[in-house]
């Protein structure tokens, strides 16, 4: 310990910070939640402290001050006001960028420890993706379709050089015909999801005719070969459950919980679409004009699909600067693509 350097002290001090703040996140996600993911986010924090110790041992009587890790401190900041799955992502990030694996001053098995814990985290954000496909999908994609299509619209139409009354009156219409659509569409799609996902899940009145089954025939044994199994697989299945050694499974809820409400659904897609389709409109809306109008309605719908790519990148466990540039590119590609064309229908007329 005599030997470490002015930069392993550092360093050893950076690790602690970011233990002791990585085992806060997950005790103050555990506050706020009950059951298994308490004790699962509880035993994570319990771990992030062993690893603590760690650094401390090595340190000893020169562990000073060390300074906060930022990202890590937002996280609890985040846990701490809403415990949601973007902390959860947000963590499993953290987890998978462990500088353990490169440190040769971490043991192997804290940096296999960090590669556990990202897949533990993966898991627990998986949950609250899952809870979040349905409405939320609708929500930031409906967003986003409203951002991309109007902008593109709007500035198609502005470039065409026709008075900004029709650009307007054109890009309220585009909302309204825009958030409709992605309403009922969703309407639609989410009814039909759940009506097929009714077709079939197995019946739970089956269960109260096993009384009166014949049990040499073992008419139940038919209902496991059509799900799939064997002829000897299904009698087995079959007789086990006729006996009272296993019950006979019961429909699972979680699908249709993970598809959503149709009319929630349509619902949220209706108004964050709109919500994305009137920021291209704004400018015109509060009398710019020409490639003044056009330059702020480009800003505006710039920074918003920034916003939506970075929040799909942090939900989805991916970068959300790439996310975010990603949506920016594809925005306004299609929207400099409908200017373009724009521009050259006004020269043609003109």
């Amino acid at each position: 310990m005599t030997t470490a350097t002015n930069a392993d002290l550092r360093r050893w001090r950076k690790h602690l910070a970011a233990e002791r703040a990585e085992a806060s996140v997950y005790r103050d996600l555990a506050a706020r939640r009950t059951g298994e993911e308490r004790e699962i986010l509880l035993a994570l924090a319990e771990a992030e402290g062993r690893h603590e110790q760690h650094w401390l041992t090595l340190l000893g009587d020169r562990v000073g001050t060390p300074r906060r890790d930022a990202r890590t401190a937002l996280l609890g900041f985040l846990a701490r006001r809403f415990g949601s799955v973007f902390v959860l992502a947000l963590a499993q990030r953290a987890e998978t960028r462990s500088p353990y694996d490169s440190d040769a001053d971490a043991t192997e098995t804290m940096a296999a420890d960090e590669r556990i814990h990202a897949e533990v985290v993966r898991a627990l954000a998986a949950r609250g993706r899952q809870r979040l496909s349905g409405t939320f999908r609708a929500a930031v994609f409906g967003a986003n379709d409203g951002l991309v299509s109007n902008l593109a619209l709007v500035l198609g139409v502005s470039a065409s050089g026709i008075d900004n009354r029709i650009v307007l009156l054109t890009g309220v219409a585009g909302l309204l015909a825009g958030a409709l659509s992605m309403g009922a569409g969703e309407f639609v799609s989410v009814r039909s999801q759940r009506e097929l996902l009714d077709a079939t899940t197995p019946n739970s009145a089956g269960a109260e005719s096993l009384a009166a089954l014949d049990v040499n025939e073992n008419e139940l044994a038919l209902v496991y070969r059509a799900r799939g199994m064997s002829a000897e697989e299904a009698k087995a299945h079959a007789d086990e459950i006729i006996s009272g050694r296993q019950l006979m499974p019961q429909p699972n809820a979680d699908d249709h919980e993970s598809v959503g409400s149709a009319l929630g659904a349509a619902v949220s897609s209706f108004l964050f679409f709109a919500s994305g389709a009137i920021i291209p409109v704004l400018p015109y809306l509060f009398g710019a004009q020409g490639i003044t109008a056009v330059i702020i309605a480009a800003v505006l719908v710039g920074i918003a699909l920034l916003a939506t790519g970075s929040v799909v990148g942090l939900l989805s466990g991916t970068s959300p600067l790439t996310r975010a540039l990603r949506q920016l590119a594809i925005g306004f590609g299609a929207a400099g693509a409908t200017y373009l064309l724009g521009l050259l229908f006004g020269v043609s007329a003109g």
